[in-house]
């Protein structure tokens, strides 16, 4: 595995140049193979894990694309396949390998498939070593520091036809100006920083994110600005904990700040963010919140666990109170505020009377939605070591317990929206009909109704007739835009 110094801004610039040079040379090749065999080469990106990989998937996306790559949905179909791999949780680590064994079949149809593996899971040393011995049909790992080197990486693997491993273990300077396919026209993810300094005892982010470094709130304004002219109308502005947004910038500004420069950044209508920590929450981010007309009305904010005893072994930094006096002041200053969250089952140590702190906080909180995850040990995190890890048996059964409290609250909240009118922008087809339009409402509420394309990219307004667990059915009965 090989390491690197932080880049200075020369070196930088001469990356991005040598890889413009590889885009190109890559692209003549293909660009020849199509001519000899009347048939473009084709290339699929596989996503696991969150916002962040998925943004990742959008630049590795428009980078193929500059090579002379057709995008395509089938493995099938696919002459380079790209797994871009997940670690926070084991079971995405297992999809990756059982996808792997696939490909392996897959290229022995097609020996000229060409084979990557990135993300997360390739900043782990113990998962490189396990891809070289066990899949020597891998043919390219990179990691997350190194995406904007894809192209150099390729073009080595095309002239060696060896398998090539670069994964860098620190990350260095933000890298500027990669582009990326967006899959929606109407939003799009921007990254606003990178890497955690958290270190949660259970999360194995920091290891593969590296350390949290804020991008230029200029370089900012300006990708969101450009988003605008080209018709986006919702910005998702991501990062591992927004609300520590600026702390490495040498020219003072916060989060609270930057939400504010984008809300004033005209043809932009909603403006949502993730993730959120509870412990970098603050009152000047509420009233920010509050009183910015295109932030939406939403705040995921992961209490984990309800747990003081448990909070203070995850290394979370804040205490069951303080969380619900976060979202008491939320919920005074925007008293129709969404709210959802993650919470975690089974920590180490976890016992019957720390679970039933959660489950009080789910009850008095009454989330919108939650994202429930049972532990999974990670090698490399403070908690893979820890005594008394819980049992996959209770890890089930309280999971089973706390879905039992939680989805009939989320069902009988849902049914509250029956015949009441609602903000939407409309976003695209529903995944199941191409005759079902779907949107969002401000506080994140998936909502779904007949309409057709002309109706994708505006606000409309919404009557709620059918209301469902995870989602709402109605009818158009207004635009905002005339």
């Amino acid at each position: 595995m090989s390491n690197r110094k932080t880049l200075t801004i020369e070196s930088v610039e001469e990356i991005l140049e040598r890889n413009d040079l590889m885009t190109q040379t890559i692209r003549n090749r293909n660009i020849q193979i199509q001519n000899e065999t009347d048939a473009p080469q084709n290339a699929i990106i596989v996503t696991y894990g969150c916002q962040m990989n998925e943004h990742d998937s959008e630049k590795l996306d428009a980078m193929l694309v500059d090579m002379g790559y057709t995008i395509v949905s089938k493995l099938e179909d696919a002459d380079f396949v790209i797994f871009n791999t997940c670690a926070v949780r084991e079971n995405a680590e297992f999809k990756v390998y059982g996808n792997l064994g696939r490909i392996k079949k897959l290229k022995e149809t097609k020996p000229n498939l060409v084979l990557a593996v990135c993300g997360c899971m390739m900043q782990q040393p113990h998962i490189v070593e396990e891809i070289k011995k066990k899949y020597r049909y891998v043919d390219l790992v990179f990691g997350t520091h190194n995406l904007h080197n894809f192209p150099i990486l390729l073009n080595d693997y095309f002239e060696k036809h060896t398998q090539i491993i670069e994964v860098w273990d620190s990350q260095g300077d933000v890298i500027e100006g990669l582009h990326a396919n967006r899959k929606k026209d109407v939003k799009a993810f921007v990254n606003i920083m990178y890497g955690c300094d958290n270190f949660c005892a259970y999360c194995i982010v920091p290891y593969t994110r590296g350390r949290e470094r804020s991008r230029k709130p200029e370089d900012i304004i300006n990708e969101v600005r450009e988003l605008a002219q080209h018709g986006t109308k919702e910005v998702m502005l991501l990062g591992q904990n927004v609300n520590s947004y600026g702390k490495t910038l040498e020219a003072p500004m916060d989060f609270a700040d930057l939400l504010r420069a984008v809300n004033d950044i005209e043809g932009i209508d909603r403006i949502r963010f993730m993730t959120s920590h509870p412990k970098d929450i603050t009152q000047k981010l509420l009233e920010t919140m509050a009183s910015c007309d295109k932030i939406c009305n939403y705040l995921h904010l992961p209490i984990q666990a309800g747990s003081d005893t448990i909070l203070y072994k995850m290394n979370r930094k804040y205490t069951k109170a303080q969380y619900m006096d976060i979202l008491k002041r939320a919920k005074a200053l925007m008293p129709d505020l969404g709210v959802t969250t993650d919470i975690i089952l089974g920590f180490p140590g976890e016992t019957e009377a720390d679970f039933q702190e959660t489950l009080r906080v789910i009850k008095e909180v009454s989330y919108d939605s939650a994202f429930t995850y049972l532990y999974s040990k990670r090698t490399g995190t403070p908690a893979a070591t820890h005594e008394n890890q819980v049992s996959d048996a209770d890890k089930h059964d309280r999971m089973n317990r706390l879905l039992e409290v939680l989805n009939p609250m989320i069902e009988a909240k849902m049914a509250t929206f029956k015949d009441r009118l609602v903000e939407v922008l409309v976003e695209d087809y529903s995944k199941t009909s191409k005759e079902v339009l779907m949107g969002r409402t401000p506080q994140n509420h998936t909502v779904n109704f007949m309409g057709g394309p002309e109706w994708i990219g505006k606000t409309v307004t919404v009557k709620i007739t059918r209301p469902k667990r995870f989602s709402l059915y109605g009818e158009i009965v207004a635009s905002q835009e005339g």
